[in-house]
């Protein structure tokens, strides 16, 4: 029952996914860095992820990272994109997947390898786009201060001894940053 619940909800996601797409297709709108062309257009996260698995067999998480480490910092697939994107690409016989307790690791297969030389001048393209984009000189200092928050929270809740009213400040506090940070 529970497979068939998670099978349901991806179904569903890339139903979403297509209509959005069409609409924005359909209107114009772009959502990318800038506000203008996407990071990734449709089918550059299939042959980004053959690329990725050709240099190396990877598990689902692993190309998540890379694909974050290639755009600098400034997009990450979400599972509930890069798991569908793998079941695609399995099923299209690009990629096979070896099962070792919960994680599975995925290859390339000789149809895989076609496929991406067949789109190699794509995938450079794709390339050259991703190490030009809003990249990590850009977010590192966003993410800096990201992790000194969550380590100072972390060293304040963890030690149990932060009582009902200091978390309250806390919470305030970063609420009013929210607020500042929405009217940038």
């Amino acid at each position: 029952m529970k497979l068939h619940h998670h099978f349901k909800t991806l179904c569903e996601e890339k139903r979403s996914n297509a209509r959005r797409f069409m609409h924005e297709r359909k209107h114009g709108h772009h959502h990318g860095p800038g506000g203008g062309r996407r990071l990734l257009e449709h089918g550059d996260l299939r042959v980004l992820v053959l690329h990725l698995i050709e240099e190396a067999p990877r598990h689902g998480y692993d190309l998540i990272k890379a694909i974050e480490e290639l755009a600098g910092g400034a997009y990450a697939p979400s599972p509930g994109v890069i798991y569908p994107t793998l079941t695609l690409l399995e099923e299209l016989g690009n990629i096979t997947a070896e099962t070792n307790g919960t994680k599975r690791l995925f290859s390339i297969t000789v149809t895989g390898k076609e496929t991406l030389d067949a789109s190699r001048a794509a995938v450079e393209a794709l390339l050259a786009r991703l190490a030009s984009g809003p990249g990590r000189d850009a977010v590192m200092p966003v993410r800096r201060a990201m992790e000194n928050l969550k380590t100072a929270l972390r060293m304040k809740l963890g030690g149990g001894a932060a009582n009902l009213e200091t978390m309250r400040q806390a919470a305030s506090m970063i609420d009013e940053l929210v607020r500042k940070i929405e009217v940038l």
